[in-house]
């Protein structure tokens, strides 16, 4: 179950899944940095993160992975490579049929945080969106399929993930701004 809490004084934390997308990494080629770095810095952020899951590049393998994380209750997951512009790179065209919300300001903000230091971090066509409607809504993060690309985002996403599953949950925006 995936909200189970055998604390009810204390809010259970949300959980999150790391797909990392790659030929060479799934085929044991290379060694996949991104992904366990993902799942370090969203375990830093106090969500609940489960192992790292590990797919070859094309559209079915990242949609079957990224459903079956969203069915086992994830609300957060974050995919690592195939955002670029090279044939095999089709990880946002396995995400944008599963979008019902795109959350353009954020892949933008991941972009623009990461061409501050790479200017080609800007060919990046990683999206980022919701899946599902309401509290059980699950937001989807393409990052780029580096270490630097992987900060990027979570550094941006960090701090809106609050405030985004509060959202999602029907919570009222806050005063202010």
């Amino acid at each position: 179950m995936p909200d189970s809490n055998p604390n009810p004084t204390r809010p259970a934390r949300q959980r999150a899944a790391v797909v990392t997308v790659s030929d060479r990494c799934s085929s044991g080629e290379a060694r996949d940095l991104s992904g366990p770095l993902a799942a370090q810095l969203l375990g830093a952020l106090g969500l609940d993160v489960s192992p790292v899951i590990v797919v070859p590049d094309g559209v079915r393998p990242v949609r079957s992975a990224i459903e079956d994380a969203v069915a086992a209750g994830h609300r957060l997951v974050l995919t690592t490579g195939g955002t670029g512009v090279s044939p095999r790179d089709l990880t946002p065209e396995a995400t944008e049929s599963l979008l019902e919300m795109h959350l353009d300001g954020l892949a933008e903000a991941i972009r623009r945080r990461g061409a501050e230091h790479v200017p080609t971090a800007l060919l990046s066509r990683g999206l980022v969106g919701v899946m599902g409607r309401g509290a059980g809504a699950s937001v989807v993060v393409n990052a780029p399929g580096s270490p630097g690309g992987v900060r990027d985002a979570v550094a941006v996403i960090g701090p809106m993930l609050e405030h985004l599953f509060a959202q999602l949950a029907g919570a009222d925006h806050p005063s202010g701004h």
